[in-house]
């Protein structure tokens, strides 16, 4: 389905479920906000008011964005890479420190925070990259220039500190694969996340103990092919050493509130009244939603203001709380939809450069997505990403929107409907 806007096509169904997805996240954002005595919903000291305004702005940022000739991004994409790359740096002298993290640039009245723009901007480069090689990523040294291209970023965001921002970077291996990346590299991201969540769980001995008898039963099921002890004494070896820096990393790496965070997760420490306070109240908030919800709201774990910052990270719990099971599962079925939609766009593409983008714009979202949703249920811990269209925030709502806008934006150039 198609509509004319400026002489092109675009996809008139992508942008349907963006709009759904931004106005039921601002519903919830008004009930998860909504103070007595305010002024109505363009009382811009509440922060309903602020994202409606965001929301607005953002109408002339689509304008512009689909504006501009789908070859701009493509010939300038290293210049806007580049770009994102100094205002990530640029945070470490002119930054704003806020909630202990130098990650957002104080600009008058607003803060914007660059991490969310740097992720488009990563795309569009790790698209042109692919674009440029002109065959699948296959060669090591083209597997490094790109993994390269993306640790960058990751690098510059870590230290602010913002783990959760730089963890989205995981997400790119995704498009990466579709451009011919080995699926060992999806292997390996498996079993290094199982190892260093199994040997948080449960220890190294027990970890290792594991590995040399899963190594143990395939080096004798293959032990009269040649190299077969050398290939699995090497990756039962790689297993126990990554085993054994885990603590080290854990220790040393991670601040004492991601520690805690995973160790509630893990079932190693309890602490509702403390730093699993928010986890454990938004649990309870969703599960007292019910099949319906309490209504629009009405939700009194959201009025009594019990979950903390609910307008922003914890926004879906508003959802299961005020909308019930069925709300929650509309909302993640908008979002399964527009992902899926995104990806049958992308392989319809005639530009490489154009499906790449596609498939990293579908991969950002969904990674987000399923992050935030665990780390909300109380599956995951808390990281810190927001739900894209949902969470309050200027530079979220403003950075999805360009990544989700170029890709309508190529797709109206680079796919001929008839």
């Amino acid at each position: 389905m198609k509509t004319e806007t400026l002489g092109l096509k675009f996809d008139w169904i992508t942008i349907l479920i963006f709009f759904a997805l931004v106005t039921i996240g601002w519903v919830n954002i008004y009930s998860a906000s909504y103070q007595d005595g305010a002024k109505g919903i363009f009382d811009f000291s509440q922060a309903y008011g602020k994202q409606l305004l965001w929301i607005c702005l953002s109408l002339i940022l689509i304008v512009f964005v689909l504006a501009l000739d789908s070859k701009f991004y493509e010939r300038y994409s290293g210049l806007i890479y580049i770009i994102s790359l100094v205002s990530l740096l640029g945070l470490y002298i002119f930054g704003n420190e806020v909630n202990g993290a130098k990650s957002w640039y104080l600009i008058g009245p607003a803060s914007i925070q660059p991490s969310e723009f740097a992720k488009a901007a990563t795309a569009l480069a790790i698209a042109s990259y692919a674009s440029e090689i002109q065959t699948d990523l296959t060669h090591f040294k083209d597997q490094l220039k790109a993994f390269f291209i993306l640790a960058l970023p990751a690098i510059f965001i870590i230290p602010q500190p913002d783990p959760g921002s730089a963890l989205i970077y995981a997400a790119f291996i995704f498009p990466l694969y579709r451009e011919g990346l080995h699926f060992v590299y999806l292997l390996l991201g498996f079993f290094a996340a199982a190892l260093f969540v199994g040997t948080l769980a449960i220890g190294v001995a027990w970890v290792a103990l594991i590995v040399l008898i899963i190594a143990g039963i395939s080096y004798y099921r293959k032990r009269k092919k040649r190299g077969a002890l050398f290939k699995f004494g090497t990756i039962a070896f790689a297993c126990i050493a990554f085993a054994f820096s885990v603590n080290y990393i854990f220790e040393n790496v991670f601040e004492q509130r991601h520690r805690d965070r995973f160790n509630i997760v893990l079932g190693k420490e309890t602490d509702n009244k403390g730093i699993g306070y928010n986890t454990n109240q938004s649990e309870i908030a969703i599960g007292s939603g019910g099949w319906t919800g309490k209504g629009w709201t009405e939700g009194t774990q959201t009025k009594g203001n019990f979950v903390p910052e609910q307008h922003t990270d914890y926004i879906f719990s508003t959802v299961g709380e005020e909308f019930g099971f069925l709300g929650s599962v509309g909302v993640v079925f908008l979002f399964i939809f527009l992902i899926v939609r995104i990806l049958v766009l992308a392989e319809r593409q005639k530009s490489q450069f154009a499906r790449v983008y596609g498939y990293s714009v579908a991969a950002i979202i969904f990674f987000h997505f399923f992050v935030n949703i665990g780390m909300v249920t109380g599956l995951f811990p808390t990281v810190g990403i927001p739900l894209p269209f949902f969470s309050y925030g200027g530079s979220g709502l403003w950075g999805f929107t360009i990544l989700l806008f170029i890709f309508i934006r190529l797709d109206a150039a680079n796919y001929y409907y008839t």
